[in-house]
């Protein structure tokens, strides 16, 4: 009598934002048991998980603040009892938005912190146990920002074109073990967040095709990089942008 292989557990930060939201729903499509991160919205991760599982998928939610590198290793070695996690979505992100000259230390602190240094705190404590299973996919979800810049957002820029790099180089140090570790970098993409930054006729201005993207198109480009079919793509920034940067 054959037994099927337990399903490969996902972990999204950020689960309970729009993007994050359709990646979970994606990736519990495709058959992974999905982990959905939240911070300050646990009641948001706790209705997606409900909604995954009305569909016939596997979720649950977990509540850890992505800045507390304690909290982050203590939450992270809970998940890790029951098995490894072979797909991590960095999606958990804010911004901060002001000029450089009149940007507040606080402004500074807070974008790094959650962006690049929630990178640190959620993916460290997951390599070692992702790579002794010799298969593994990493995702960070970045910005157009990070690739091109933006007024305004000098803070939030620095912090994705970090990731860029970051990704270069984890995905050289994991290449012979079977994990990928790869970017996507979305440009408007139509969610609470960009709602109050962008206007339509801004959005017809800056958009060659003339459109904000929707969570489930970037949702769709993460579960085909989560995939065995994604195997030999690694150490890549993909954008998803509606050509506005080449």
């Amino acid at each position: 009598m054959s037994h099927a292989a337990p399903a490969r557990r996902a972990l999204v930060t950020g689960a309970s934002g729009a993007i994050g939201g359709a990646i979970a729903r994606a990736l519990a499509t495709e058959g992974l048991h999905v982990l959905a991160h939240a911070n300050r919205n646990r009641a948001a991760a706790e209705q997606l998980v409900a909604g995954i599982r009305a569909a016939g998928g596997a979720a649950d939610s977990v509540v850890f603040d992505v800045t507390d590198g304690a909290a982050c290793a203590a939450a992270l070695a809970k998940v890790l009892e029951s098995g490894p996690i072979q797909v991590l979505v960095h999606n958990a992100g804010v911004h901060d938005d002001g000029v450089f000259a009149g940007l507040r230390a606080e402004q500074w602190q807070r974008v790094i912190d959650v962006n690049l240094n929630g990178f640190f705190h959620v993916a460290q404590p997951l390599m070692l146990p992702m790579l002794r299973t010799r298969w593994g996919r990493i995702v960070a979800i970045t910005s157009v920002a990070g690739q091109a810049g933006n007024r305004g957002q000098v803070n939030y820029a620095a912090a994705k074109s970090a990731l860029h790099g970051a990704v270069k180089s984890l995905a050289l140090e994991c290449a012979s073990r079977g994990v990928t570790v790869n970017a996507v970098a979305p440009g408007v993409v139509a969610s609470e967040m960009s709602a109050g930054a962008f206007d339509a006729a801004a959005i017809q201005r800056m958009v060659p095709m003339g459109r904000a993207g929707q969570p489930r198109e970037v949702a769709d480009l993460v579960a085909f990089l989560a995939s065995d079919k994604a195997a030999y793509i690694s150490g890549q920034t993909i954008g998803i942008n509606g050509a506005m940067y080449q």
